[in-house]
């Protein structure tokens, strides 16, 4: 019986124990999680979980920023001041919807079109009409976007799905007009669910991004390879060389930051940390690229992770007689959205209900969108017609600066289906877009609009070809499409895979260490370009006269160069090199089974003579202005002292070129000079010939619809006033960081 009686003890202490280990391992949980296990223990828990009662404060601010953000955003990357160049109206061009039968609207209407969506987005800065303005705001947006594949990229597509999401959330409880007009919304708590959303979207935007960094171009530092030469790097290059800047600093840390990034924003411990480095991180990219508000989103988005009653902790702070400006900062009331518990209506008017449609819809939301979310980046085995070298399009994919291009050779041929005449178009003809280049869809879809303008120029039945070579990721140039398809005629659908794509030569990727290791070796006045190419198939390439010493080297694999004025063939080994005659054509064609790779060397003459007769005026003008040089100079070198252009046409070449490239530098020199003020100057200048614009031009457009056109003269006259002083307003692009692609051979 004593045996007995301690061994009962001893069960009630061990399970005494272990219900104090659970009750805190629960309690641990529920302040790390923000939830228990059992409330997603069943679909009624997880539907109560989802609809509990939070503090709309954070949620409003968010509302307000994103909408001020938007409003700032469509005159200047949505195009509103530019949209009279952007849609050309009543002029035939090549254009890239994502469905073929959508077109833009009038140009008038387009700009009506733009209006409601300002609207849409300043009725969501407000709280007014929230509903209505989130769909004035949503349904222009992605028709604009939908319109256009070749301005889509990620930042954009998040702007849409933000503004499809708000449309379903109460986001108007807190620091809105319909909070004044309706009591009952003022200051009402918000379901869960609103946050939730949120919150997994840009955890997804973040953790997404890094998953997709995790390709070997990324890690090894091939993606961003020029970014580190960016002058806020300069503290990173203190300690670190350039290369390891790149690999270390921009390759690594951007990976780090955006795989780490949605996990420390959750948690309270590492969150104070994780806003820091984030707010860092998008600072870095608004000066680094021209990304218009996405930088800015992105900061408004960071504070949706801290406790919800943020905005009113905060504005408790401030002084009495400054509160009546401020949001509320009374606690929230109940809300016929929220499901309440027992303990979360003490003292309320309302009693305990379960979860009704209203509810289950909203939990039903949230689980399906996220899922959608998770699955669209890994789509692309569906929709295979739009994978080139690349998984997918671009704009939803979150692969953001994974992949770099330069284009060396864009050749449009076209032949007369009934003549056989062949003729060549200037790449880009008919369309104001270079991204067509890289899809095979905008190609299919530029080669019909092209084969049907071209009718107007007596061109029948026309075929269409094209050459392009692209360099991803610092490879070799190579060729995207196959050259010798009628893209006209060429099979395309989005569901399978593109027969005329070429493959990327992916087994020739090591190389890319022994090519920088060859530009390296060579002087700043000569320049190299890496060609690989397909068995069967030749390059024609011109070399300029300009070009001096341009030779062919053989890197591997065997080819056959074709001087086609001396019709002439010289068979190159692997290692081999040639001279090639400057201003003829020659063929480059590839004879080896396996794809041959080989480099251009060669140096521009005109521009190193152009560059030693510069300095050579350089010299002589520190001498004139250092008193060194006493013989006066002649007249026609007088301008390199005054630097005044004067009669350009009888100015000589070179002088006039001296005298350029010294008030660039002076421009260039006045605004690195520049104190804050001018700065500060400069670009409210910039905005405000950019906003009077987007005003002007979207008054004149809805005068028009609502009176008519008035005459040619007199609407020329208000454009011009609209464009007035414009190049003034305009503002330079440095700190703006863009691939220039590099010039044909």
């Amino acid at each position: 019986q004593a045996i007995s009686s301690g061994s009962l003890q001893t069960q009630a202490i061990f399970l005494r124990v272990t219900r104090e280990k659970f009750s805190s391992y629960r309690e641990q949980m529920e302040r790390l999680l923000g939830f228990e296990w059992a409330d997603v223990s069943s679909w009624h828990r997880f539907v109560c979980l989802l609809n509990r009662p939070t503090d709309p404060a954070s949620l409003g601010v968010f509302r307000f920023l994103f909408g001020l953000l938007m409003a700032l955003d469509i005159p200047q990357e949505r195009g509103l001041s530019y949209l009279d160049h952007k849609y050309l109206d009543r002029l035939e061009v090549c254009r890239f919807p994502l469905i073929n039968f959508l077109e833009p609207l009038p140009l008038d209407w387009m700009y009506l079109l733009y209006a409601v969506m300002l609207l849409g987005a300043l009725g969501i800065m407000l709280g007014c009409c929230y509903r209505l303005s989130c769909l004035l705001f949503m349904l222009p947006y992605w028709y604009v976007f939908l319109l256009d594949k070749t301005a889509w990229n990620n930042h954009s597509y998040l702007y849409g799905l933000l503004g499809f999401q708000l449309t379903f959330m109460d986001a108007n409880r807190y620091w809105s007009i319909d909070g004044l007009r309706h009591p009952w919304k003022r200051n009402a708590h918000v379901p869960l669910w609103n946050y939730t959303v949120l919150r997994m979207q840009i955890f997804i935007v973040y953790f997404i991004a890094g998953i997709k960094k995790l390709d070997a171009d990324w890690v090894e530092g091939y993606s961003m390879g020029s970014l580190s030469r960016h002058w806020l790097f300069d503290p990173f290059k203190l300690v670190l060389s350039e290369e390891m800047t790149s690999l270390l600093v921009v390759h690594g840390g951007g990976l780090l930051l955006d795989l780490t990034a949605g996990y420390l924003l959750f948690f309270d411990a590492t969150r104070p940390t994780a806003l820091v480095l984030v707010s860092y991180f998008h600072c870095m990219n608004s000066q680094l690229f021209s990304i218009g508000m996405f930088s800015y989103t992105m900061l408004a988005t960071s504070p949706l992770f801290c406790s919800p009653d943020w905005p009113r902790r905060l504005g408790a702070r401030f002084p009495a007689c400054l509160r009546r400006l401020l949001p509320s900062v009374e606690p929230p009331q109940p809300s016929e959205a929220c499901v309440y518990g027992g303990s979360e209506h003490k003292g309320r008017s309302r009693g305990e209900r379960g979860p009704g449609l209203r509810q289950k819809l909203g939990a039903f939301f949230t689980v399906l969108y996220v899922l959608e979310q998770l699955f669209l980046p890994y789509s692309h085995f569906i929709t295979q017609g739009y994978n080139n070298w690349t998984k997918g399009l671009y704009g939803y994919s979150w692969d953001m600066m994974v992949h770099s291009r330069s284009h060396q050779h864009v050749k449009i041929t076209y032949r007369d289906g009934v003549t056989g005449e062949l003729g060549y178009l200037n790449p880009g003809v008919f369309t104001q877009s270079r991204r067509w280049k890289d899809h095979a869809d905008m190609l299919k879809q530029y080669a019909t609009c092209l084969s049907r303008l071209l009718h107007n120029y007596n061109v029948s039945q026309p075929e269409i070809y094209f050459d392009i070579w692209v360099s991803i990721n610092d490879r070799f140039q190579q060729r995207l499409f196959d050259p010798q398809v009628d893209i006209v005629q060429a099979e395309w659908s989005p569901f399978r895979h593109t027969p005329w794509l070429k493959p990327l030569l992916v087994n020739l990727s090591p190389w890319r260490a022994k090519l920088q290791e060859i530009e390296s070796s060579l002087d700043n006045q000569t320049e190299v370009v890496f060609i690989a190419d397909f068995p069967g198939l030749h390059l024609e390439n011109f070399v300029s006269e300009d070009l001096g010493n341009t030779s062919l080297q053989l890197l591997k694999g065997e080819v056959v160069v074709e001087i086609v004025k001396e019709q002439r063939n010289y068979t190159l080994q692997e290692g081999d090199r040639m001279q090639l005659p400057p201003g003829e054509y020659h063929k480059v064609h590839t004879v080896s089974p396996e794809p041959s790779c080989y480099m251009y060397i060669y140096v521009n003459t005109t521009d190193v003579a152009l560059e030693r007769n510069l300095t050579q005026l350089q010299e002589l003008r520190d001498k004139v202005q250092n008193g060194s040089e006493t013989e006066p100079l002649p007249p026609e070198l007088q301008p390199i002292l005054d630097g005044a252009l004067g009669d350009a046409m009888q100015m000589d070449p070179i002088v006039q070129a001296f005298v350029r490239r010294q008030q660039r530098l002076e421009e260039l020199q006045r605004r690195r000079n520049a104190t804050l003020r001018e700065r500060l100057q400069r670009f409210a200048a910039r905005k405000y010939f950019l906003f009077r614009r987007s005003f002007l031009m979207t008054w004149i457009s809805l005068r028009n619809l609502a009176l008519g056109r008035p005459s040619l003269e007199h609407l020329a006259r208000e454009v011009a006033y609209a464009n007035m002083q414009q190049e003034a307003g305009a503002a330079g692009t440095e700190g703006v960081q863009k691939e220039p692609e590099r010039a044909e051979l």
